[in-house]
């Protein structure tokens, strides 16, 4: 079901197959060509129930997972340095 607009900006909203972050039980993965809605004002995801259980199952399922990526991480106090 299309959401009507953004519930944070009320931007309009967009169908289609991304990148999400996914938290499950304290730990997040990654999972690509994930149909979504998606705010194009502010890129806020909106999954309807049917593939949000579809990534918990991905979730449960995490020692199949068979790529990683890595990312740099920085820290906020380096804006002080």
């Amino acid at each position: 079901m299309k959401p009507d607009k953004c519930e944070f900006c009320e931007g309009g909203m967009e169908y289609r197959n991304t990148l999400v972050r996914f938290r499950y039980k304290g730990q997040t993965i990654y999972v690509e060509h994930v149909p979504v809605w998606v705010c194009n004002h502010c890129g806020e995801q909106y999954f309807d129930a049917k593939i949000y259980k579809h990534l918990e199952i991905i979730a449960r399922q995490k020692e199949r997972i068979q790529r990683e990526i890595s990312f740099p991480l920085a820290t906020f106090e380096m804006v002080a340095a």
